[in-house]
């Protein structure tokens, strides 16, 4: 049998696109010989000390609390329960609109069969050492100009690579799915390949 890679991504549940990212990668797990392991990366901890407008400072002064509890929770019950609780997160605040609150995570906590009182964590300093740690695993391998999705993975040709994207929408699914990320490895895995880009005429779309 084919060995299965493992294969990483950061994530901030405040973010739509690493929302998406994270959907079709699942699609991928399931017709390439991957395991998708989730980890946390935090935009508020990105953008410290940046010039912002006032409604992003806001965003960001809210998005302490959901990585903060994320980061509890996989240090209380590992990296599967972790996955569990970004889908849970995700559904309702990327596709059930909820506000970043503590019903929301209270909520997502309890949906997937976790203490409600975890919430607590978002309030708390307690984490900020351990969820930079987290952050920094994830953005150093790739620079600090570039947000969430990042994904490191087994390249194509033995080395590992590290990078910020795809950024697409609507997630593929089935083997499209499978043949962007054959793509994507492609130009990740090539030597001195940087940057691709065009201008976004979408918007996230969560289908």
């Amino acid at each position: 049998m084919t060995e299965r890679a493992a294969v990483d991504m950061w994530f901030d549940p405040l973010c739509p696109w690493a929302w998406i990212t994270s959907r079709w990668l699942l699609e991928v797990e399931q017709v390439r010989e991957l395991d998708i392991n989730f980890h946390v990366m935090s935009l508020s901890v990105l953008n410290e000390g940046r010039d912002l407008p006032p409604e992003y400072q806001d965003l960001m002064k809210k998005g302490w609390g959901p990585v903060r509890v994320c980061i509890a929770v996989e240090q209380a019950h590992g990296a599967e329960t972790l996955a569990k609780l970004y889908t849970a997160l995700g559904t309702r605040i990327h596709l059930g609109k909820e506000p970043l609150t503590r019903e929301t995570l209270v909520g997502a906590l309890t949906e997937v069969g976790l203490d409600p009182v975890l919430a607590d964590a978002a309030e708390s300093t307690a984490y900020d050492e351990a969820l930079r740690a987290s952050h920094e695993a994830g953005m150093r391998p790739v620079g600090t100009d570039v947000g969430t999705p990042v994904i490191h993975a087994p390249g194509p040709y033995g080395d590992k690579v590290a990078f910020f994207g795809p950024v697409i929408t609507p997630a593929p699914k089935g083997e499209a799915a499978g043949k962007l990320w054959d793509g994507v490895l492609l130009v990740a895995g090539t030597p001195g390949f940087y940057e691709l880009k065009r201008t976004r005429e979408l918007g996230p779309i969560f289908d």
